[in-house]
């Protein structure tokens, strides 16, 4: 059994680069949590300055790579397509809906289950993913330069180890609130911790 990492060890403040902290730098927790939403709206921004020109958003642009036929699995229906995205069958079903009303994806009949639509890019679809490809790719590649490409490709096969390992609680929309949803003030005194002995 491996060592134990010290609970003070992995709450604490990290500077950038492994050094000190500059005057008016942000520290950086070093929980997994922390880390793991500081990254992710990292890659959001960089998928975002990318795709501003096209008016495509980052989950646009992942059904469009998912559903490519050189990059992706064309054919899959939506249920499918909500799997590997990883979200909700609502919010796959309105990205779908938009991509198809801008003529980028199309759907068929399955010939197995005509109640099922099987997804495609259409060949506009296709270009436009071809051409937005590579800038892409290199921002995810500038994303990770501050890593030696062992360290890079060290950290996704970690992090692809740490997400199959917890499938359990990838939940599409765990952690949100209801839409609609307002705590009373009743409420939030109830949370608040006792300060009495």
């Amino acid at each position: 059994m491996g060592k134990q990492p010290n609970a003070a060890k992995l709450d604490r403040p990290m500077p950038a680069g492994g050094g000190t902290f500059v005057s008016g730098e942000v520290p950086v927790r070093r929980t997994s949590i922390a880390l793991a939403r500081r990254f992710f709206q990292i890659c959001t921004t960089a998928a975002a300055e990318t795709l501003a020109e096209s008016g495509l958003t980052t989950l646009q642009f992942a059904v469009m790579v998912s559903l490519s036929s050189v990059t992706g699995e064309p054919g899959i229906d939506q249920n499918g397509l909500t799997a590997r995205l990883g979200i909700d069958r609502a919010s796959t079903s309105q990205l779908v809906d938009e991509l198809a009303a801008m003529g980028l994806v199309e759907r068929h009949v399955n010939g197995a289950d005509r109640r099922a639509r099987l997804l495609r890019l259409t060949p506009r679809g296709e270009r436009l993913r071809a051409r937005l490809h590579p800038a892409q790719i290199a921002n995810q590649a500038r994303i990770l330069a501050a890593l030696v490409p062992e360290e890079r490709e060290l950290l996704l096969d970690l992090l692809v180890r740490v997400v199959e390992s917890n499938r359990t609680l990838a939940r599409p929309g765990s952690g949100r609130r209801k839409r609609g949803y307002r705590q009373s003030s009743a409420d939030k005194s109830r949370q608040l911790p006792s300060t009495e002995p």
